[in-house]
């Protein structure tokens, strides 16, 4: 996932980006509204994690925002309000999900596979085809029962391209799903890594093809 936390509390943000980096996925950091606004308006996440109580601009802002220029990024909104009329204030600007401080880590993590899940149309963690199975929450990769020893980086781009079935996907789009901004990717980076991974999916029902000139793409095969 590639996921933006809007969060001020230094403590906080810092558990949250070790858990989710440590977990393998790309994560930013921002802690005032208005530069959170002002980012989603340019830059694309799988999800957003997002504090209520900000600097410059609150994050019922920032959702009434991003919902009225037609964003529909998934958003679950993280805040130590409890009463039930700002959990409905929440949900009714546009919020998918509402979880209030203190959490569970370990709930925060499978929230947010959750709405990535419900907005690429999955049902379960665990995607199946044939002899193949691919288990999101376990970051893990299996073929007839075999481990693939997928890196955390080969994870990101067998996530990113099983949610993104039939559509070309270019290097750029591809670095930008599985780099953070604190990272410097090359797109040499990202061919490499669509190597290492095609080979060890080599002989699954999953295939990434390369498109000459415009990127990737991946299929089922049908055999």
């Amino acid at each position: 996932m590639r996921i933006l936390l809007v969060e001020d509390s230094r403590d906080l943000s810092e558990a949250l980006l070790e858990r989710f980096r440590g977990e393998g996925h790309a994560i930013d950091l921002e802690t005032d509204g208005a530069e959170a606004e002002a980012l989603l308006r340019h830059a694309s996440f799988d999800v957003v994690i997002l504090d209520i109580n900000l600097p410059s601009m609150n994050g019922y802002d920032v959702l009434r925002a991003m919902r009225a220029r037609g964003d529909r990024t998934p958003v679950l909104v993280l805040t130590a309000r409890s009463e039930i009329d700002d959990r409905i204030v929440g949900l009714d600007v546009g919020a998918d999900d509402y979880m209030v401080k203190p959490f569970d880590f370990r709930e925060i993590s499978a929230r947010c596979r959750a709405l990535v899940r419900r907005r690429s149309g999955e049902a379960s963690n665990v995607f199946v085809q044939g002899a193949f199975e691919f288990d999101r929450g376990a970051r893990r990769a299996l073929l007839a029962g075999v481990d693939l020893e997928l890196r955390h980086r080969e994870v990101q781009v067998l996530e990113l391209f099983l949610g993104q079935l039939g559509r070309v996907l270019t290097k750029d789009e591809v670095a930008d799903r599985i780099y953070s901004f604190d990272e410097a990717p090359s797109l040499n980076a990202v061919e490499q890594t669509m190597t290492r991974l095609r080979k060890k999916l080599d002989g699954s029902p999953v295939a990434i093809r390369t498109i000459r000139g415009l990127g990737y793409i991946a299929s089922i095969r049908d055999d």
